[in-house]
């Protein structure tokens, strides 16, 4: 059998604070700085991960790092703590492993934690790219958004997801906003892409001048707090939160009832799988980063896959292609982790119909929208109840 384990780390301290009760009451700065000294250690045992071919086993390795502390902190110290929890995974006996969250992202996106253990590494960027995919496909059919027509917002473009994303959408899309700060890069993706595909290409470097239009938001970004606002996006637009931490606030769902936001990236594992750890998924639910070191343990590919900031469109066929055949499957339609439910979207639809079209008003809008939100939620809260 070949195993496999995972990097995760905490968003916050108050993460950190739901593992170690006592640590709530030290101050979150304090909580940081202690934290900085705290060595990597396994947070929980995989087990019962099986598909039709194969089965596997593994562990969740904590990295006791913030995801602020991720980006401020010296590059090098926090390559250096990354690795430390790689040789955790290494001592359990892990074949494959997975970066999680900021640890995928740190300088060269896993070729440096790669080159300093003896077990195969991936970021898990090719699944997360196929499952974001797939999941904003659903949505824009259920929201009638002809893809053809589409105008599509890649925010944080110039990363390896949202190249990879607009790669693939830039042969499917009407028009392609590639959104980021590094005009030099958005400006040498955009050269690759004309002529790549049927999408007009434009870059920008402020999300805020292209909301107001697009169809279809996928946001990237490495931003630490979240980014949109609700009153910049175009009514009956699918905005798909492909980031952790977040790009999209609640705030959004809550204030706009006519714009529909999904998560991207969340799939269902085979087998009665059992995490050991309450991440906030409804069982046998996780992030598509985890499902791709899945995948690759239960084919036996003790091989580096996803690294570097350059995703290819071939690797992201390939795990799309394994997925299917261990029986991974996009978890349909959730937002802020409950499931979507099919009347929720229909509501959503209605209600951008109504605003394209006068509507009630403002005024009207917002009353209905408060109303709105809470049959979404109490039929999120419901499901979530079913799936449990």
């Amino acid at each position: 059998m070949t195993r496999f384990a995972f990097i995760l780390h905490p968003l916050t301290t108050a993460d950190f604070c739901r593992k170690f009760s006592l640590a709530r009451y030290v101050p979150a700065r304090l909580l940081e700085a202690i934290m900085r000294h705290v060595h990597p250690f396994r947070a929980a045992s995989i087990k019962g991960v099986e598909s039709p071919w194969a089965e596997t086993e593994g562990w969740f390795i904590a990295c006791p790092l913030t995801a602020r502390q991720m980006i401020e902190l010296p590059e090098k110290l926090v390559l250096k703590k990354i690795i430390q929890a790689g040789r955790v995974a290494e001592r359990y006996g892990a074949d494959i492993l997975g970066l999680g969250a900021f640890t995928s992202v740190v300088g060269d996106a896993g070729i440096t934690v790669a080159d300093n253990l003896s077990i195969a590494v991936t970021t898990g960027n090719s699944y997360t790219v196929a499952a974001a995919l797939e999941a904003v496909r659903q949505a824009a059919v259920l929201m009638d958004i002809e893809m053809d027509r589409a105008e599509v917002a890649i925010l944080g473009a110039s990363g390896s997801i949202g190249a990879a994303l607009a790669k693939i959408l830039c042969r499917e899309a009407g028009r392609i906003n590639l959104v980021a700060r590094n005009q030099i890069r958005l400006e040498k993706l955009a050269r690759e892409l004309r002529g790549c595909g049927r999408a007009t290409v434009r870059c920008q470097t402020s999300h805020q001048a292209v909301l107001p239009t697009s169809d279809i938001v996928l946001a990237v970004t490495s931003a630490v707090d979240s980014i949109i606002e609700a009153r910049t996006i175009k009514p009956g637009a699918v905005v798909c939160d492909v980031a952790r931490p977040r790009n999209i606030s609640r705030e959004v769902a809550r204030q706009r009832d006519d714009v529909l936001v999904i998560e991207g990236g969340v799939v269902e594992v085979p087998g009665k799988v059992n995490f050991g750890l309450d991440f906030g998924f409804p069982l046998g639910m996780a992030y598509a980063c985890m499902a791709e070191t899945m995948i690759l343990a239960l084919e036996g590919r003790k091989e580096n896959f996803t690294l570097g900031r350059d995703l290819t469109v071939s690797q992201i066929e390939e795990i799309s292609h394994l997925a299917d055949k261990h029986g991974f499957r996009v978890a349909g339609l959730r937002s802020f982790e409950r499931a979507l439910p099919l009347e929720s979207v229909k509501y959503i639809k209605m209600r951008a119909h109504a605003g394209r079209n006068g509507g009630e008003g403002k005024a009207g809008r917002a009353h209905s929208g408060q109303d709105a939100v809470r049959a979404v939620y109490a039929a999120g809260r419901h499901n979530r109840a079913e799936e449990k």
